[in-house]
């Protein structure tokens, strides 16, 4: 009986382990399948990136340098010495010496140049080659990076391979993380051991995962601190080893590690942490320069260069001890380059885009041809229509305005808000667009989603309709701004006054529209019909209907700011119709063109009334003065 109980038991055990084998095995083939899923599959979802139209100057072109010193700083362009490098200038009184940058545009690569630029009377007034003195007809800067659209954790970054990846970095990587990197398979036991027996001595705490393991935490697993992730992270190591070289689990590492926050965007890989820190492409940083970026993986926020440069220098200058002690460089090497500063540039924060506005306006035109998951994953370029310096002078306008409206009214400093929108009558191109008064707000855009009654600037639309009927009407056509009382079945009757309080008896059309008398324009609208006004307002540009009430003749209809620049932006083209446009062309991550957006132009109202319109509005523009007072 003992004996058949002790079979039992050992059977039963031996089921047990069975069974938790075969589970083993299941959680196992799972854990392989993930991982090969993943790594030969997109590794990395990457930002599209949002490009400001390029800068080209060229002789005769308008241009303060004060203006194009602004430019150059939002481009991250230095002052140095020589300006011999690519991405740096110097002033020499009037003249410029500026070497630009290699860009991939959709047209080609665009090589570096080296040039002269002299300026006189606030505009460029000579271009030239630096080296062969000849002149030169135009320089294309490179755009200015103005934003992105994120994937959902905001993460950024700019791949490399490897083989562009200095030598240094790797070595100063394995000194610090794995120095048994290329002999371990996945997991190292000696350092598990070694970490395990320092950590328990009290002498230090420290980690024994390698950088594989590391890797698999960061692309696949969280940071929870238990033993079953530990156990999971220790078997995926090993899988993944098994599948892959050492060279792409150190190209992949490399290009996932989190290095840095700038706001609200996540600095990941070391390839746009060498850009973002030091304003260089990886290959081109130094010793010091890569140790203090593989110094900072252990804290990013708390070695940070920018907040905490003296524990930055610390931390960098241990990495490189490291390396020496790992036979990577010698004393000399040390003591030469812990000398050196830590080499990173001042810039301001960015977070994701210092336009949110025009990006948001770049990312819903988008939206129209591209999925979001694509949009926020495929690395796609942006070329886009907006121009720094008109979105400058736009920010600054707005927010004086503001500023003056205030005062006027006896209202509270910043109470007030609004937004502007710029675009030019040529190409239906925006230029600039302000959300709000404070320009750099991601929240709500007013551009684009503040509806609004637009009163008075409804108006043209009704003296277009008028001008549209030339047998009835023309600029001197007498119109009646007595009161007027219409009557509505259901609701109260309609008065609408004059903003004087007076009433003018008959008057031209050309000055009713001037003085923007609000009966002589209801009457106008009442007599033409006012679905025939609402229809014109929708040729214009408007997209979607809106009622057809009387009030309407006089803006009580609610509309965004874009919405009326579409409108005007017709009329300001002769008639032709021309959809606002934000984005000129969408490149592939690999510099292939994949959209372009041309121009797409429809005559919806005729030359005559437009030019009838167009001139007594630009009259009222340069008599109104004289009726102000």
């Amino acid at each position: 009986m003992m004996a058949k109980r002790k079979f039992n038991k050992i059977k039963l055990f031996a089921m047990i382990v069975l069974a938790g084998l075969f589970i083993a095995g299941i959680y196992t083939i799972y854990l392989d399948f993930t991982i090969r899923e993943r790594f030969e599959g997109k590794r990395f979802a990457l930002p599209a990136r949002v490009y400001a139209r390029p800068l080209e100057i060229y002789p005769g072109l308008k241009l303060k340098p004060a203006e194009l010193n602004a430019e150059l700083a939002l481009l991250g362009y230095r002052q140095t010495a020589k300006a011999d490098e690519p991405g740096t200038y110097r002033w020499r009184g009037r003249d410029l010496d500026l070497t630009t940058r290699r860009f991939v545009f959709g047209d080609g690569a665009q090589p570096s140049a080296s040039c002269v630029v002299r300026f006189a009377d606030s505009q460029i007034v000579a271009l030239t080659d630096r080296f062969t003195e000849s002149n030169l007809d135009l320089v294309r800067l490179d755009p200015a990076l103005i934003g992105g659209i994120y994937p959902g954790e905001n993460e950024d970054r700019v791949l490399v391979k490897l083989d562009e990846v200095p030598q240094s970095v790797v070595e100063a990587l394995i000194a610090v993380e794995d120095r048994r990197f290329y002999q371990h398979h996945g997991i190292d036991p000696r350092g598990i051991a070694r970490a395990l027996f320092m950590t328990l001595s009290g002498k230090s705490v420290q980690g024994g995962s390698t950088l594989t393991q590391q890797l698999i935490k960061n692309f696949y697993l969280t940071s929870e601190r238990t033993m079953r992730r530990k156990l999971t992270e220790m078997v995926m190591a090993v899988l993944l080893e098994m599948h892959y070289s050492k060279e792409e689990i150190l190209e992949t590492y490399l290009n996932e590690v989190y290095l840095g926050q700038d706001c609200n965007r996540a600095i990941h890989g070391f390839g746009l942490a060498s850009a973002y820190f030091f304003d260089k492409p990886l290959p081109h940083i130094g010793l010091s320069e890569g140790a203090l970026l593989v110094g900072m993986l252990k804290g990013p926020a708390y070695y940070s260069p920018r907040k905490h440069p003296k524990r930055a220098m610390e931390r960098r200058n241990l990495v490189l001890a490291q390396m020496v002690d790992a036979g990577f460089i010698s004393e000399q090497r040390y003591r030469d380059f812990r000398a050196n500063p830590l080499g990173v540039v001042d810039r301001p924060p960015r977070g994701t885009s210092p336009y949110p506005a025009f990006v948001d306006l770049v990312h819903r035109q988008l939206q129209r041809d591209y999925r979001d998951e694509d949009l926020r994953s495929e690395g796609l370029q942006i070329f886009t229509t907006l121009d720094p310096r008109v979105q400058r002078i736009a920010e600054k306008s707005l927010q004086d305005r503001l500023a003056r409206l205030e005062k006027a009214r006896g209202i509270g400093s910043g109470t007030l808000q609004g937004a502007a929108v710029v675009t030019a009558n040529q190409n239906a191109e925006v230029l600039a667009c302000v959300g709000g008064r404070d320009p750099r707000f991601e929240g709500f855009n007013r551009v684009l989603d503040a509806r609004r009654p637009v009163g008075s600037l409804i108006k043209p639309a009704v003296f277009l309709t008028a001008l549209q009927h030339p047998t009835r009407y023309t600029l001197a056509t007498l119109l009646d701004d007595s009161p007027l009382t219409l009557k509505q079945p259901g609701a109260e009757d309609w008065m609408p006054q004059n903003y004087d309080k007076r009433f003018h008896g008959n008057v031209p059309l050309r000055d009713a529209l001037m003085h923007s008398y609000n009966v002589a324009t209801a009457r106008l609208g009442l007599a033409l019909g006012v679905d025939s006004v609402m229809a014109n307002v929708r040729r214009l540009g408007l997209d979607r209907e809106v009622p057809a009430y009387a009030s309407g003749l006089l803006g009580v209809n609610a509309l965004s700011p874009l919405e009326v620049a579409q409108i005007y932006q017709s009329i300001a083209s002769g008639g032709f119709r021309t959809p606002l446009r934000a984005i000129r062309e969408v490149l592939t991550a690999e510099g292939d063109t994949l959209q372009r957006y041309p121009l797409n132009v429809e005559q919806v109202i005729e030359p005559g009334p437009n030019y009838l319109l167009t001139t007594a509005m630009q009259y009222d523009q340069q008599h109104a003065h004289h009726y102000r007072h």
